[in-house]
């Protein structure tokens, strides 16, 4: 799993899972016992755990946003694919 960036805490990583590089574009976070998973192409919560579903972390939510670019400029790299389907 290539860890894309470690900031505040927080992992950001694409996860080389067989069903993931047949998904849209997004990005895994792990932040302590908080694990999210994030849609690049338009920032939204895919997945959360560790945590309730109204507040996955202030941290974890704030920085895909911030980030976004430098994220989805990184799914090509990793997956050898566009980052538009």
């Amino acid at each position: 799993m290539p860890t894309v960036l470690r900031i505040e805490g927080c992992r950001f990583f694409f996860f080389f899972f067989s069903g993931d590089w047949n998904e849209p574009p997004h990005i895994h976070v792990d932040r302590g016992r908080v694990s999210a998973k994030f849609w690049l192409e338009r920032i939204e919560l895919a997945r959360n755990e560790g945590t309730s579903a109204r507040e996955p972390g202030i941290v974890v939510l704030r920085l895909p946003r911030e980030r976004h670019v430098t994220l989805l400029e990184g799914w090509p790299e990793y997956f050898g694919t566009s980052s538009r389907r």
